[in-house]
C-alpha cells in the first residue's frame, strides 16, 4: 500500500482511480533534511568535563561517607556543587564511566584510580 502511494504517478488511471476510491490518496514524497550546522562546542574533543567532576565529587562524598568503592547500581548521591544540590546516579555514572574508559584521559583516570577504583589504574 505504501509503495502504491509512493509512486502513484507510475500507476495507470484505472489504478490510481481504485486507490481513490479507497481513500488512498498519492504520498508526498518527504522533504529532504538539512544537515545540521557544525558549531565550535561540536568540534572539540568530549571531555566529559563537568558531568565527570560532579560523578567524582559524588564518588568522593561516597567513599568518605561509606568507606567502599563499591556502588550499588540503583544508588543516587545527593552532592551540594555551588550552593546548589545535585541528583547524581552515580550507581550508573561509575558503571557507563567504566564502560566508556578507553574514552577517558589519563588525568581522568588518575583522579579514579587515586579513589581506589580497580579498572582506572
Amino acid at each position: 500500500m505504501t509503495t502504491n502511494r509512493r509512486f502513484a504517478d507510475r500507476l495507470n488511471a484505472e489504478q490510481q482511480h481504485r486507490l481513490a476510491e479507497l481513500g488512498v490518496g498519492p504520498q508526498k514524497a518527504p522533504r529532504a533534511r538539512k544537515a545540521a550546522a557544525k558549531t565550535a562546542a561540536a568540534s572539540r574533543p568530549r571531555t566529559g568535563g563537568e558531568a565527570f567532576q560532579k560523578g567524582l565529587q559524588a564518588l568522593q562524598q561516597y567513599i568518605a561517607r561509606t568507606g567502599s568503592v563499591t556502588v550499588p547500581r540503583g544508588h543516587v548521591e545527593a552532592v551540594d556543587i555551588d550552593g546548589a544540590e545535585h541528583a547524581v546516579k552515580l550507581g550508573i555514572w561509575l558503571t557507563n564511566t567504566k564502560t566508556r574508559r578507553a574514552k577517558l584521559n589519563h588525568t581522568q583516570l588518575d583522579l579514579l584510580a587515586g579513589l581506589g577504583v580497580e579498572w582506572a589504574q
